[in-house]
């Protein structure tokens, strides 16, 4: 959990850095890019899993 929240403030200052250099922001502005960046994450779980599985 302390992860999470260490990379939810790292987000919120760089974020905040970027608006106020007024430079676009470096995420993808789309909520569905989101996703597929959760998926990819989530696609690298599963494959580890089953290797752990087959293994």
């Amino acid at each position: 959990m302390k992860e999470v929240v260490l990379a939810l403030i790292a987000g919120l200052i760089v974020g905040m850095i970027f608006k106020f250099m007024k430079l676009p922001l470096p995420a993808p502005p789309v909520f569905s890019a989101v996703v597929g960046v959760f998926g990819v994450y989530f696609g690298g779980v599963l494959a580890s899993w089953m290797v752990k599985l087959f293994q």
